[in-house]
């Protein structure tokens, strides 16, 4: 259980630097009156969504969370309401972080390129730290209680169904969050094109348009509150299946199954520490000619950092007594952590306007808009067929180490 608290501590760590960083992100000059004006429009209008949304969400989740607890009892509907909640939460912490950094980020890029990027940066982190905290907390905290305090056994079916819960409430809400707000963004943006840039004329983004407010605030509440929450049912999914498969795993090579069910912990906890580091190697440098060259110093920083730290917990912790385990598992980190470099890699050949493929994308639309869509779909298409094949190729490796058949 030694390793268990660390990982709580862990999570702790990142709650209190995102609590840290907020206060120094909202310190920031927020500008002047009118941008001041405009950020209180979008702050007006992503609570009310927000609220509004969420009563309609609580009224499902009573009704799913009674559900659960009839028909897998009270520890399940505990770890289902707890990852709803802690969904939600994320959800509410991404949007008021995102309104209020908006402006200050808008304000700090007048003094140039590496004073908007590190407020862009810190504030994003923010929010990436504090759902990665917070994740890590609820499934290290509630897995230690239902051990330690409870005195259930760790592999134990009533644990693994708590955590899996848990996974579920998470997953419940962040579908509501994640598809509503899309669906809002969606229907504000083409609504403000429509009215305002094509029959009033008014140019896009204008804030002369009030659909140009509903659309900001429909980017709040669907790219960062949505995000938020969909980025906190991922992580604590994630977590419980590779739980699961651990415990699996280790059971079939005669190991102790504790060790399937708390690396993945202790392994998340290395990577929430090594996100903490990264965000301070990605600030940006005067010689920077966008923001990218900052955001890859502070991805390869963690990814590095992470590999090193999950060696030494690999060969010290996990050992190697039966079927060289502890070599095997951190080889499945070693490939995740490559996969996310060649994922990142993959994004940003396709999307960059520095690469050959939307560089082809403006060219054609010289000609008109026909060139234009099927230019744009068939360079959607390559980028997903590589994306495919790096990802097929992750878990081909991933199986080899655990001595599967291709």
């Amino acid at each position: 259980m030694d390793v268990v608290v660390v990982a709580i501590l862990c999570g702790l760590a990142a709650v209190l630097y995102g609590i840290v960083t907020t206060k120094s992100v909202t310190s920031a000059s927020p500008g002047n009156e009118k941008m001041q004006e405009i950020a209180g429009a979008i702050q007006e209008g992503a609570g009310a969504y927000l609220g509004r949304q969420y009563r309609t969400i609580a009224i499902v989740g009573v009704v799913v969370a009674a559900l659960v607890g009839y028909f897998l009892g009270i520890t399940s509907a505990i770890g289902f309401v707890l990852g709803a909640v802690l969904s939600g939460l994320t959800g509410f912490i991404g949007m008021n972080i995102s309104v209020r950094a908006n402006v200050r980020t808008a304000e700090a890029a007048r003094g140039g390129l590496q004073q908007g990027l590190t407020m862009a940066f810190r504030a994003g982190a923010v929010t990436g730290l504090l759902v990665a905290g917070l994740a890590l907390l609820a499934i290290a905290g509630f897995f230690y209680y239902l051990v330690t305090i409870a005195g259930n056994a760790a592999d134990s079916r009533l644990v693994i169904d708590a955590l899996v819960a848990l996974a579920f409430g998470a997953s419940l809400i962040s579908i509501f969050a994640r598809l509503g707000g899309g669906i809002f963004t969606k229907a504000a943006d083409v609504g403000a094109d429509l009215v305002g840039k094509v029959e009033a004329g008014i140019p896009e983004d204008d804030p002369r348009n009030p659909a140009t407010i509903a659309d900001n605030v429909g980017d709040n509440v669907g790219d960062c509150a949505g995000m938020a929450a969909d980025l906190f049912e991922s992580y604590e999914v994630t977590l419980v299946a590779s739980i699961i498969l651990g415990v699996s795993a280790f059971n079939s090579i005669g190991a102790n199954p504790a060790l399937g069910l708390v690396f993945p912990l202790i392994a998340r906890a290395i990577g929430v520490l090594s996100s903490i580091v990264g965000v301070f190697a990605g600030r940006a440098r005067e010689t920077d000619a966008s923001g990218l060259p900052a955001i890859r110093r502070g991805f390869l920083t963690a990814g590095v950092l992470t590999l090193i730290g999950t060696l030494a917990v690999a060969v010290t912790y996990i050992g190697n007594a039966n079927f060289s385990e502890g070599w095997r598992v951190f080889g499945a980190v070693a490939v995740g952590l490559v996969l996310a470099q060649i994922a990142s890699a993959i994004t940003e050949y396709f999307t960059s306007t520095e690469k050959e493929p939307v560089r082809e994308i403006a060219e054609s639309a010289t000609t008109g808009p026909a060139t234009t869509v099927l230019s744009g779909i068939s360079s959607g298409l390559e980028s997903s067929v590589w994306a495919i094949v790096a990802i097929a190729g992750a878990l081909g490796v991933a199986i080899a180490l655990g001595g599967g058949n291709l």
